[in-house]
C-alpha cells in the first residue's frame, strides 16, 4: 500500500461546520423535550459555551453536562434522536466549501482525520457524512449493558489531549507525526493551540478573534471558509 503523502487534520465545530455540534445537540434535545427542564438545559448549555470560548472550561466540566445527556435515553432511543438531529440540524449545515476543502486533501492522497473535543456519539455520524474514515473524538464511557455512564473514557480530545490522541492514533497505524513532511491542522479555536503548534501548516479557520490575532502575529494562514472575507496569509 502506498503511504499517505501528507497528514490533514480538521477540527469540526466552527471549522468544518458553521456551528458547534455539541451545543446544537443539547439545544435539539431541549427543544424536543428530551433534556428535562428545557430552560435549565439551555442556561447550562449557554454557560458551557461561554466558558469554552473564554478558554476556562475543563473537559471534565463539559462532560458532566454533555455526556450526561447520553443517559437520557436507551442506546436505541439515542440513535433515533440522533438521526432526527442529523436531518434537521447537521446535514443542512454541511456546506460546499467544507466538502471542497476535505476533498482537496483526500484527492492528494492525504491521511485525513477529524480531531474534535465533541464526543464520539455525536460526531461519528457527522464524520461519515463529511466523508471521513478517521475520527478522533472524546470517548463516552459505556457500562456493561452498553449504556452510557456520563463519564469520559481515556484521554479527552481537548487542548493538549488532542496532541496525545493524534499521536496515539498514528501509532496504531505504525506512523508518527514526524513521518510526514507536511501536516495540516484546521481550527477556529485558541483551545487548539497545542495541536496547531506541532503541525507544519497551522490554518486558523473561521477563527475566533483571539486566534485570528495569534495567527496574524505568527504568519499562519487564515481561512474564512464560510464568510465573505478572503483567505489571507499574513
Amino acid at each position: 500500500m502506498t503511504p499517505p503523502t501528507h497528514l490533514a487534520l480538521f477540527d469540526l465545530d466552527h471549522t468544518l461546520l458553521p456551528f458547534d455540534s455539541d451545543y446544537q445537540w443539547a439545544e435539539f434535545l431541549a427543544r424536543t423535550g428530551r433534556a428535562g427542564d428545557p430552560e435549565a438545559a439551555r442556561r447550562r448549555n449557554d454557560d458551557l459555551m461561554r466558558r469554552y470560548n473564554e478558554g476556562t472550561l475543563s473537559a471534565e466540566e463539559a462532560a458532566d453536562f454533555m455526556l450526561g445527556l447520553l443517559r437520557l435515553g436507551r442506546p436505541d432511543e439515542l440513535d433515533r434522536w440522533h438521526r432526527d438531529y442529523m436531518a434537521e440540524v447537521v446535514e443542512p449545515g454541511i456546506l460546499p466549501a467544507a466538502r471542497a476543502l476535505v476533498t482537496e486533501h483526500q484527492a492528494r492522497d492525504g491521511l485525513c482525520a477529524i480531531v474534535t473535543a465533541t464526543n464520539a456519539f455525536v460526531t461519528t455520524p457527522i464524520a461519515r457524512a463529511l466523508g471521513f474514515e478517521h475520527l478522533i473524538a472524546t470517548v463516552p464511557q459505556r457500562d456493561a449493558q452498553g449504556g452510557y455512564t456520563g463519564r469520559i473514557e481515556g484521554t479527552p480530545s481537548f487542548k493538549a489531549g488532542k496532541v496525545l490522541r493524534v499521536r496515539e492514533w498514528l501509532r496504531g497505524l505504525d506512523l508518527q507525526l514526524e513521518d510526514f513532511d507536511e501536516s495540516w491542522f484546521y481550527s477556529d479555536s485558541m483551545n487548539d493551540l497545542p495541536l496547531l503548534e506541532v503541525v507544519t501548516h497551522p490554518v486558523a479557520t473561521n477563527p475566533s478573534a483571539a486566534l485570528r490575532e495569534t495567527a496574524a502575529s505568527r504568519g499562519w494562514r487564515i481561512l474564512d471558509l464560510f464568510g465573505t472575507l478572503q483567505d489571507t496569509k499574513s
